[in-house]
C-alpha cells in the first residue's frame, strides 16, 4: 500500500555546473534525471551546484518546472567534494573562493525563493590551527546567513559527522551556531550523518522538527536507497508529522549503479511507509477508577 506524503519529496540531482555527478545524486544531466524523476512521482529536486550564480536561475527553473517538478533547496556540497574549496583552508585565498562560490549559491537560492544548504565545505582543522579555523568558519557563516536572507532565501546547516568536517557534528551544536547569527537560518537533518555520530534519527527529529528545513534520508548502515518495509521508516515520519515538520524530504544516497531502479526503490519504501499517517489513532482508553478513593 502507498500513501501520499503530506511534504514535498525531493531527489538529490548535480546541477550542470558540476564537473561530474554527485555520487549521491541522480547520475544523469539535469534534463534527463528531472525527467525520470517526474514519472516516478517525485515533487522537486534539491539541486547540488559548484559555481553557478543567480544569473542562471531563469534556466534552472525552466529545466525543472517543464517537467513539472519544483527546485524545493539549493545544496553547495560540490564546492568541496569536486574544488576542495572550504572556509576552513589554511590559505586565504581558498577560503575567500570557497565564501564566493557559497554567496553565489545563496543568491541563486534567492531568485528561486528556497533554502540554501551548508554540509562539508565548511571544512576540517588541522594540528594547532583549530581555534583559529573555527572563528574563521563562524564569521564566514554569519556572512553566507546574512546573504541569504537578503536574497529572500534561508541558511540551513547541516549536522555532519567528523569523517566529513571538524565543525557541528550534532544538531545541538549547529543549532548554538544558528542561535548566534544575526540572520534567520535552519537546519538539515540527515539520516546517514545522525546514525554515524550514535544520533537517534527518530528522536532527533522529534525534538527538531520545526527548526529543520529539510531531512535527507538513506538506507542505515549502507547510505543507498531506501529499503521496502524498514521498520524505522514509518517511525520517523509519524515523529516528523507529530512534531510539525514543515519543510521536505530529500533522498540523498549511493545510486548502486543504477539510478533510476535507486530512485524507484526508494519512492516505493517511502510512500509505502506513508500508509501510516493514514491510520487513525486509536483512542485511549479511560484510565480505571479504584472507588476505594
Amino acid at each position: 500500500m502507498t500513501a501520499r506524503l503530506p511534504w514535498p519529496l525531493a531527489y538529490t540531482v548535480s546541477g550542470d555546473d558540476c564537473t561530474t555527478p554527485m555520487p549521491l545524486g541522480y547520475d544523469a544531466p539535469l534534463a534527463e534525471a528531472v525527467g525520470h524523476l517526474a514519472e516516478l512521482g517525485y515533487d522537486g529536486v534539491e539541486v547540488q551546484v559548484r559555481e553557478t550564480g543567480a544569473d542562471a536561475a531563469e534556466a534552472l527553473a525552466r529545466t525543472v518546472e517543464a517537467v513539472g517538478l519544483r527546485v524545493l533547496g539549493i545544496g553547495t556540497g560540490p564546492v568541496a567534494a569536486q574544488d576542495r574549496l572550504t572556509l576552513t583552508d589554511p590559505s586565504p585565498d581558498v577560503r575567500r573562493h570557497a565564501l564566493f562560490r557559497l554567496l553565489g549559491a545563496a543568491r541563486l537560492a534567492g531568485e528561486l525563493g528556497v533554502p540554501v544548504t551548508l554540509g562539508q565545505t565548511r571544512g576540517t582543522f588541522l594540528p594547532g590551527l583549530g581555534d583559529l579555523q573555527r572563528i574563521w568558519a563562524e564569521r564566514a557563516v554569519e556572512h553566507l546567513a546574512e546573504e541569504a536572507s537578503m536574497c529572500g532565501s534561508r541558511l540551513l546547516i547541516e549536522p555532519q559527522s567528523r569523517a566529513n568536517t571538524s565543525l557541528w557534528h550534532t544538531p545541538g551544536e549547529a543549532l548554538a551556531v544558528i542561535d548566534s547569527l544575526g540572520a534567520p537560518a535552519g537546519l538539515v537533518l540527515d539520516t546517514h550523518h545522525l546514525d554515524a555520530e550514535g544520533i537517534d534519527a527518530t528522536q532527533a527529529v522529534t525534538q527538531h522538527a520545526r527548526v529543520t528545513g529539510c531531512l535527507q534520508l538513506a538506507a542505515p548502515a549502507t547510505r543507498g536507497p531506501l529499503v521496502l518495509g524498514d521498520p524505522r521508516l514509518p517511525a520517523l515520519l509519524q515523529a516528523l508529522h507529530s512534531a510539525g515538520f514543515s519543510g521536505w524530504l530529500t533522498l540523498e544516497h549511493t545510486q548502486d549503479g543504477d539510478s533510476p531502479r535507486a530512485a524507484a526503490r526508494s519512492w516505493t519504501a517511502l510512500t509505502d511507509a506513508a500508509a501510516v499517517l493514514a491510520r487513525p489513532v486509536p483512542p485511549i482508553s479511560p484510565r480505571p477508577t479504584n472507588s476505594s478513593f
